[in-house]
């Protein structure tokens, strides 16, 4: 038998290094980071957290400015929540890389933006306007700005198609809505902004309710909330009814936490955590875990997941929910899942004696009240799908490699 050539075995190991290894999302501040010029612009997305949300984010564009352009933005002195305003004005909600940029159809096209995301742009103070000037030049401007565009595309920085472009525009893009001054976290209405972003009945539960001021008296010292989604909320409003009034209490404290939990701290740091609901012996407790960009909260009755990011910004922090978090103090826990019955062998006309059963399956071992916080059961199924599928194809392609050689 003919041994496989050199060429041969760098095909197999490129091909099992492309079958295993794993994508990784964008990060805007390590493309920055490559250009010294665009610093100060990278230092402020960092600052505001803006860095965080165009991370979260697929197909995107943002419009960066040197170190010189954001001159004169720093001497208007704005405050770190305008300061992000004006920032999310220059991220787009669509992939323009510089190809596209020269080919827009009947030469303009309107933008949505970050800002205009947030809700705090009214009618199209949130939208950027992009044209193809003369010269092959391509001019930028807000939606409501009168006469030429004051900003020029200036060159392409990074591209990942169809996923972040990330281009240089010649100076900051006025928009005196954006500067406008902003209250800080502290200062805001809490359920009002859940409200505008998706959570608007589990806020207006929490109005009717004590809780409500459980959290507004933790905002200045630290806060993250963690709000059900309206979907999410509105199917469990019969079980809510259903709870005492202490119980009700303790339900909507349970989504919060008292300290101030960034998006990327709860990506590093998984593990258990105290909520506002938690009272000496009664724990009220979840455990944060994430999956690459996804990151859960998971109590023994549930599990759910990270949607969206509402504010964050220190003190406060809000996180939408794609379920209501079910503490076991409250609910019964998940329970166990049957074991799957045993084939029965009719045609076997002797049939064995029963196996003794073990200790390990002997019922007085099984956990009262379900799996455990830490429980992993369906990551592991999944761990397992996803091995035996690359098993297969790394099998499948070094038996292709060695049959090229026949």
């Amino acid at each position: 038998m003919q041994l496989p050539s050199s060429t041969t075995v760098v095909a197999v190991v490129l091909s099992l290094s492309l079958l295993l290894c794993v994508t990784e999302s964008h990060n805007i501040t390590r493309i920055l980071a490559k250009h010294p010029q665009f610093s100060t612009f990278n230092h402020y997305l960092t600052t505001t957290h803006l860095a965080n949300e165009i991370n979260r984010r697929q197909t995107i564009t943002v419009c960066a400015v040197d170190n010189a352009g954001m001159s004169d933005l720093l001497s208007k002195h704005l405050s770190i929540a305008s300061m992000k305003n004006v920032l999310s004005f220059h991220v787009l909600l669509d992939y323009f890389g510089a190809k596209k940029l020269h080919q827009i159809t009947n030469g303009t096209a309107l933008a949505a933006t970050m800002f205009q995301a947030t809700g705090s742009a009214s009618g199209s103070s949130g939208f950027v306007n992009i044209t193809n000037l003369k010269g092959g030049k391509v001019g930028f401007s807000p939606a409501d700005y009168d006469g030429a565009p004051p900003a020029k595309f200036v060159k392409s920085i990074d591209e990942i198609p169809y996923n972040i472009s990330v281009i240089q525009i010649s100076t900051i893009l006025p928009s005196n809505e954006a500067e406008a001054p902003t209250p800080g976290p502290s200062e805001m209405n809490l359920t009002s902004l859940m409200s505008a972003h998706g959570c608007k009945v589990f806020a207006e539960t929490l109005l009717a309710n004590p809780a409500e001021k459980t959290f507004e008296d933790n905002v200045d010292g630290g806060l993250t909330i963690f709000c059900p989604g309206d979907d999410a909320m509105k199917s469990f409003l019969p079980k809510f009814k259903n709870l005492t009034k202490e119980g009700k209490q303790s339900l909507l404290e349970y989504h919060g936490v008292p300290i101030y939990q960034s998006i990327s701290s709860l990506k590093s740091n998984n593990g258990g955590m105290n909520t506002l609901a938690t009272d000496g012996a009664k724990k009220y407790a979840f455990v944060v875990q994430n999956d690459g960009e996804d990151v859960t909260l998971k109590t023994k009755v549930v599990t759910a997941k990270i949607t969206d990011t509402l504010v964050d910004e220190q003190p406060l922090a809000i996180f939408s929910l794609d379920k209501v978090l079910l503490p076991k103090e409250l609910f019964k826990s998940a329970p166990a899942p049957a074991p799957a019955p045993a084939p029965e062998h009719s045609k076997n006309k002797h049939k064995s004696p029963p196996a003794p059963e073990s200790p390990a399956e002997s019922p007085a071992d099984s956990p009262a009240d379900g799996p455990s916080d830490d429980s992993t059961a369906d990551e592991d199924n999944g761990a397992v799908k996803y091995n035996g599928g690359a098993s297969v194809a790394v099998v499948l392609s070094i038996w292709f490699a060695f049959k090229l050689l026949m």
